[in-house]
């Protein structure tokens, strides 16, 4: 633990909230400020959610390829300075909303300019080698992930389940026929994707030299509708038209009443088991290539997970099934080496979870704006309580943020009443010791002071915004994962507020 997570602390923001001209944050000239902005402020850890190209719900939890980037974040400022784009070509880029993503808008103004950039580096660049070493590093997924999306353009991107069936059963003949048919949009989308590695590897070296590690994110479920699915149908369970028989979600908890039902495959173990896990070690070696830490999102999922059968309306109705975490983390470290990983450990948390959690030495979460409720694990998740080994949140992008929950009213919140709220909020005043005023300040220094080896914070409780700002609700649909910070939010004051804490608290970057 003290070398993967050594006592320090950092921010929680996902690239496509960084501030541009170009309607979505991205890997550009935004992005080294906020690195920058980071180094200033005594930070050493950047987490990020997953970076996959988004499908359904613009979520980065239900996204086409668990191993490809999402083109959105591919800087054309970057391309510019390349060569592969003009300057008349970002500007039309108007009239996009400042503090919101619109995913539609920008995917229509922002992909033809990367198809764009594909023919411009065909025609004149010098770095064909540089991109077909890529094609060939890549190749277990690349394959399969570009034409997946050359067919999904093909049939008005329509999910791959119908598709002709020759293409839904990957017919070797009707695949064929597609390589060649599609040999220009699949060099396309593998263009792209050497786009978005080639800047993203640049960014994480800049991070880097200023003693910044990257935390991703890494979902213990793949989307139906991915590449991974179609390519690999064998590790599902689905039925003969490739539907999931049963899907995977979670059980009623403090995000929900009716819980959670995520829609996502559940996984054959008994087939990856026979393969020795296989596609898991290689989905790990992916991750542990993009990022320095790895939160695994829905750890206990590895213990056990909760499967719901197809066409239930709720996520009510479903069961704990056994899976076999200790064998896949045991064959994944024997093939790696020590993982640095985090175990997303919240909700309906067992013995047996936290067992696999301790034998792999993974730290666990603790968030401190349930530790004034009525939740079960509220206990733990207070500062008096914490243990070294623990990643400790004032909330994670699922949550309000500090200003909104202390100011919700709690309407349309089925899991507590007026009374619970009053009492959670006396009680968390009383232990925070603050009347509300700067009450995310309270929340910080608190995680700061705090024994727990590392703490992490969603920049919008280092700004103290409110309840526009929360990046998603779970459960629900519609204008999640849009927020947005603009530019020059990013100020001296925040900085040096923020250094000081860290310098108290000796949570300073180890030189």
């Amino acid at each position: 633990m003290g070398e993967k997570f050594p006592r320090s602390s950092g921010i929680l923001l996902h690239p496509t909230s960084l501030p541009t001209r170009f309607g979505v944050g991205d890997f550009g000239p935004a992005a080294y400020e906020f690195a920058d902005f980071l180094a200033r402020s005594g930070q050493s850890v950047w987490q990020v959610l997953p970076l996959g190209p988004t499908g359904y719900g613009d979520s980065p939890y239900q996204c086409f390829s668990a191993f490809a980037g999402n083109p959105l974040l591919i800087s054309l400022e970057l391309l510019l300075a390349e060569g592969w784009l003009a300057a008349d070509d970002l500007e039309t880029f108007r009239g996009l909303p400042v503090d919101q993503v619109d995913y539609e808008a920008v995917s229509q103004l922002k992909l033809p300019l990367l198809k764009k950039a594909y023919q411009q580096f065909r025609a004149k660049s010098a770095d064909k080698k540089g991109f077909s070493d890529f094609k060939e590093r890549q190749k277990h997924w690349l394959d399969h992930f570009a034409l997946f999306m050359a067919l999904k353009d093909a049939h008005g991107g329509a999910a791959w389940v119908r598709w002709e069936r020759d293409f839904v059963r990957r017919d070797a003949a009707a695949l064929e026929r597609a390589h060649q048919q599609y040999s220009e949009a699949t060099e396309s989308h593998k263009f792209t994707q050497y786009l978005f590695f080639r800047q993203w590897t640049k960014l994480r070296q800049h991070c880097a030299d200023r003693g910044i590690r990257i935390m991703g994110d890494l979902p213990i479920y793949v989307a139906h509708d991915s590449a991974d699915v179609w390519a690999n149908p064998e590790f599902f369970l689905l039925d003969e038209n490739g539907n999931p028989k049963k899907v995977a979600g979670v059980p009623p908890d403090y995000f929900s009443a009716t819980g959670q039902l995520w829609g996502n495959p559940i996984y054959n173990w008994e087939k990856l088991r026979e393969t020795g896990f296989r596609w898991w070690i290689e989905r790990f070696r992916a991750a542990f290539q993009l990022f320095d830490l790895v939160r695994v999102d829905h750890f206990r999922g590895f213990e056990a997970y909760w499967e719901v059968p197809s066409g239930e309306a709720t996520a009510i109705n479903g069961r704990w099934t056994k899976a076999p975490g200790v064998e896949v983390f045991t064959v994944v470290q024997s093939v790696l080496g020590d993982l640095p990983i985090l175990a997303e450990n919240l909700g309906v948390i067992t013995p047996e979870v936290e067992a696999i959690r301790h034998h792999f030495h993974f730290p666990g979460m603790a968030i401190l704006q349930f530790a004034f409720g009525t939740d079960p694990q509220g206990p733990t998740f207070r500062p008096h309580n914490y243990s070294r080994d623990l990643v400790a949140y004032t909330g994670t992008h699922d949550n309000d943020t500090i200003i909104g929950w202390w100011t919700s009213s709690g309407a349309g919140d089925s899991t507590r009443t007026e009374q619970d709220i009053r009492e959670e909020r006396e009680y968390a005043s009383n232990y925070l010791n603050t009347d509300g005023h700067k009450v995310h300040w309270a929340f910080i220094r608190a995680l700061m002071a705090s024994v727990a080896n590392t703490v992490m914070f969603p920049l919008q409780d280092i700004f103290g915004l409110g309840s526009e700002a929360r990046m998603n609700i779970p459960s629900k649909l519609g204008w999640n994962w849009r927020w947005r910070f603009r530019g020059g939010a990013l100020t001296e004051d925040v900085s040096e507020h923020l250094k000081e804490l860290t310098t108290i608290y000796e949570r300073l970057p180890q030189v």
